[in-house]
């Protein structure tokens, strides 16, 4: 799900350079490593391709940046600090790694439980909590 987070990591990403390309992870690709999207591909890149800060928006169809850094000429490279590390490896590519803070409570998998606790509650009945923002 995209969240505010996400927008100020793009925003950011775009005052490194001159081009800002976007990588969207696949459905196949995010379930490599965590729970289906509950958003699907061809709806949450064009989420992204509908901002207008990225100059190119692209699909990223592995966790492994070598050939895309490659093929595109990146020199700079930003993902969000829950990688902390895991993309060191470009640096020896002549990339910079930009690991970008996260920032405190806010997550993907807060919002869908919170939107999934509010929905089992309609299914039993019961009254919505008042949301609280995502972060709290």
């Amino acid at each position: 799900m995209f969240h505010s987070n996400h927008l100020k990591m793009i925003n950011y990403a775009k005052g490194l350079g001159d081009i800002l390309i976007v990588g969207v992870s696949t459905d196949e690709l995010v379930m490599s490593y965590k729970p289906s999207p509950i958003i699907p591909f061809n709806e949450r890149i064009q989420i992204i391709e509908a901002l207008k800060t990225p100059n190119i928006v692209i699909p990223q169809h592995t966790l492994d940046a070598t050939q895309i850094v490659k093929n595109l000429h990146i020199d700079a490279f930003v993902v969000g600090d829950d990688w902390l590390g895991k993309y060191d490896y470009l640096e020896k590519l002549g990339v910079q790694v930009f690991y970008f803070p996260y920032g405190v409570g806010i997550s993907t998998s807060k919002a869908k439980n919170a939107v999934m606790k509010n929905y089992s509650k309609l299914q039993e009945g019961q009254k919505f909590e008042k949301p609280k923002k995502i972060n709290e």
